[in-house]
């Protein structure tokens, strides 16, 4: 998508809102509720912003949502784009070069992602501090714009160190809060840092595969969140992920793989999730 593209998307959604974006949340499968969380909401389904495609995928509501949660302007993703429903990987990019017109400096990516480690289980939170990318694309491919960022992104640091530590901290916060009423042990912590695997999809990976991610060091492994951060991060923009871990992967149990499991544990880490990103976009504010 070109840069004339995006900035006529920008301009829509500045019609509809017009306070100043400082931060981007987008909320994975089965996290959608969080949206409801935002005051003063503007709604706008993606359908009627200019040059944007339709989320296609059960627990993605397929909408912008513009407003505020504890005193900053945010545009809430409910739902994006993926790679395997057909779209072009310019396509599934798209948003985060319209927030980037917009002014965003942050953005907060989340998803629902599966464990390749035991000791990992389904309902804890993952904060992403690398990936990998075994997409077989990058969303950087063709003619570079400049007016975007440069032809050769450095990617060290795509993952924002002080964000890391924001979203850690706030964390631990909790985790005291939750040691102190109930006057036990202290419990595990709410984040664990790991590497996020990226794939293609939509097919869940097979027992070889999960053990070949694992050796090349990956954490968990998803279907999404990668072509967004190299595209936010090639725009300048300060990344943050988090991932739901709402399964083990294949072949580390007997048991199959499908996504009503998955969207169903993302519905139940809700309550965690949600005051984890309060308290961090609170600390941004």
């Amino acid at each position: 998508m070109n840069y004339e593209k995006a900035l006529e998307a920008a301009e829509f959604i500045k019609s509809k809102y017009d306070k100043p974006i400082k931060i981007v949340l987008v909320l994975g499968s089965g996290l959608g509720a969080f949206a409801d969380e935002i005051e003063n909401a503007v709604k706008i389904p993606y359908s009627e912003i200019p040059n944007f495609a339709v989320s296609t995928v059960e627990g993605h509501a397929g909408q912008l949502v513009l407003g505020e949660i504890e005193g900053v302007s945010v545009a809430i993703q409910q739902g994006r784009f993926h790679y395997y429903e057909g779209y072009g990987i310019d396509q599934v990019v798209f948003p985060m070069r319209v927030f980037g017109r917009l002014g965003a400096e942050i953005v907060i990516l989340t998803n629902a992602a599966g464990s390749v480690l035991t000791s990992f289980k389904p309902g804890r939170l993952m904060l992403i501090r690398d990936h990998i990318n075994m997409m077989g694309v990058s969303p950087l491919r063709g003619e570079n714009d400049t007016r975007f960022g440069p032809r050769f992104p450095d990617m060290t640091d795509v993952y924002d160190r002080e964000l890391q530590q924001i979203a850690i901290e706030e964390s631990e916060k909790i985790r005291e809060k939750k040691t102190e009423k109930k006057r036990k042990k202290q419990p595990k912590p709410l984040l664990r840092r790991g590497v996020y695997c990226a794939l293609s999809g939509p097919n869940y990976e097979t027992p070889a595969e999960i053990r070949m991610y694992r050796m090349f060091g990956a954490t968990a492994v998803g279907m999404s969140t990668v072509p967004e951060a190299i595209t936010a991060h090639h725009q300048g923009m300060r990344v943050l992920g988090i991932s739901c871990i709402t399964n083990l992967a294949a072949g580390i149990t007997n048991q199959s793989i499908n996504h009503d499991e998955v969207m169903e544990t993302g519905e139940k880490v809700g309550k965690k999730f949600k005051k984890l990103l309060r308290r961090i976009l609170r600390r941004l504010a």
